[in-house]
């Protein structure tokens, strides 16, 4: 099983519908400590954990933290120019997915 760490729940909303295989999607809900993140991901730590987080300073500061916490998780980044997973268009996060190796529905492509 795959998991996939977001920061928040518009991040959640917008790429659950793209997703075409069973998945958790969990949120940090912003600012986490060292403990909160291991009281989240803990029950995961030998799945497949994928991180997707906003391309700023909040989700640096959580990618730094969920390297030294679970090394072996691995990160996926959106172009910066997005900054945010919610507002990144919905091909350019099709495309993350699957190079993240999740499947994926298709869609038609927003114009």
């Amino acid at each position: 099983m795959k998991v996939i760490v977001v920061e928040g729940l518009s991040d959640k909303t917008r790429i659950a519908p793209l997703i075409a295989e069973p998945v958790t999607i969990l949120c940090t809900n912003g600012t986490v400590s060292a403990t909160r993140l291991e009281e989240l991901l803990l029950p995961y730590e030998h799945q497949d954990i994928i991180i997707l987080v906003d391309a700023d300073a909040s989700g640096e500061k959580l990618r730094k933290l969920i390297k030294r916490e679970f090394p072996e998780a691995r990160h996926f980044y959106i172009n910066r120019i997005y900054k945010e997973v919610a507002t990144t268009p919905l091909k350019l996060l099709t495309d993350v997915l699957i190079t993240a190796n999740i499947q994926v529905k298709k869609l038609l492509i927003e114009g």
